[in-house]
């Protein structure tokens, strides 16, 4: 009997392995039915199509999936090495999803070029590669974790740690503990002896000091920070079950949220006044470019940088230029939440390092 290990590790592969294939399989399938209606329903032009893609397939498969998951898996050669991005998402990009792209530009342009409207790949074909596209990262960001039972709170990616109170002792100098009187040679009867950078909790004279609340006595030096605990937060009472989170669940909202602007710009390709023009060609050129985020982990300090250059910015300038041409095929919410997240990011990321952003009497 295997191993619970094992057999999650089979299921995760296996649905690794269907994301990869079903969406190719799917988009040329319809590209094969467009073919074929083109050459007046020939039945051998559909087959041809259909076996060239399980040929290719199946080739990309043995020659380039299988030895990379077990290098991965194995940790072999320079995968080893890798921390900062994830080479098997960028196999599936360059294996599963910019074929599909590629398939619905030359849909397009073989339907543009005849002179008919048959098929512009509404929907399903769309919605299903973006939605093996998204299972594909959460496979990957998921993997780590267990799959019964609690999370496990080591995983950096899942830290349910809560803010606990901690407070920073008042450190006075030597300077500031020597008497007037004395100058810099001799300390005074009665004020505290500073060792190490610290002072002492006693008196020169043997006494104790005065045992005082913490927060009625503190120094005008002394500050409260929050810093995460290494426990999670407990919670009691009748709505106790209302206060638990779990990373491995909100794992799943992050990753729909994180394609949602490239599921819109995605849909208005659709339409069949973009689909059937010149405006289909940048339409998933952007989308694609935006996917290679999928290849930065998940929490590396370069996912913003690239999240800006390659989908925010771009993003914006291309669909302020729909709206001029087509009109309102694009809800403004999103230009509106491109240019935002870009001005935020060069705000607080680059302005904010100035010197006269940084002066204490700006608010």
């Amino acid at each position: 009997m295997p191993s619970g290990k094992t057999l999650k590790l089979i299921l995760y592969e296996l649905l690794q392995f269907a994301a990869l294939i079903t969406p190719v399989f799917v988009i040329m399938e319809r590209f094969a039915d467009l073919i074929s209606h083109l050459k007046g329903r020939n039945q051998t032009t559909y087959w041809l199509v259909v076996a060239v893609s399980i040929a290719s397939m199946t080739s990309v498969t043995l020659l380039v999936w299988v030895p990379l998951r077990y290098l991965t898996l194995k940790k072999r050669r320079f995968i080893k090495d890798i921390t900062q991005w994830r080479p098997t998402m960028l196999a599936y990009l360059i294996l599963c999803t910019l074929p599909c792209f590629a398939i619905l530009i030359a849909s397009s342009k073989v339907q543009v070029d005849n002179g008919i409207r048959l098929d512009y790949f509404t929907e399903l074909p769309v919605s299903m590669v973006l939605s093996f596209l998204v299972c594909a990262d959460i496979i990957e960001r998921i993997r780590p974790c267990r799959l019964l039972g609690q999370s496990d709170n080591q995983d950096p990616d899942f830290d349910m740690s809560g803010p606990v109170l901690t407070r920073l002792e008042q450190v006075t100098t030597v300077s500031g503990q020597l008497h007037p009187d004395e100058g810099q040679n001799g300390l005074t009867q009665g004020q505290p002896v500073a060792s190490n950078g610290s002072i002492s909790g006693r008196w020169e004279n043997g006494t104790d000091l005065p045992r005082r609340s913490p927060l009625s006595a503190r120094a005008p030096g002394t500050a409260y920070l929050y810093s995460p605990s290494s426990r999670p937060p407990s919670y009691s009472g009748r709505l106790a079950s209302l206060w638990r989170r779990d990373g491995r669940s909100e794992l799943f909202v992050d990753s729909f949220l994180f394609w949602f602007d490239t599921v819109e710009l995605v849909r208005v390709a659709g339409l069949p006044d973009v689909f059937f023009s010149a405006w289909v060609f940048p339409v998933y050129i952007l989308a694609f470019l935006s996917t290679l985020r999928m290849i930065i982990t998940p929490h590396s300090p370069l996912l913003s940088l690239a999240g800006v250059a390659l989908q925010d910015f771009p993003f914006f300038v291309f669909r302020v230029a729909l709206i001029a041409v087509f009109g309102f095929i694009t809800p403004v919410l999103y230009p509106l939440k491109n240019v935002l997240v870009c001005l935020t990011f060069i705000y607080f990321t680059f302005l904010t390092k100035l010197r006269i952003f940084r002066s204490e009497t700006m608010f």
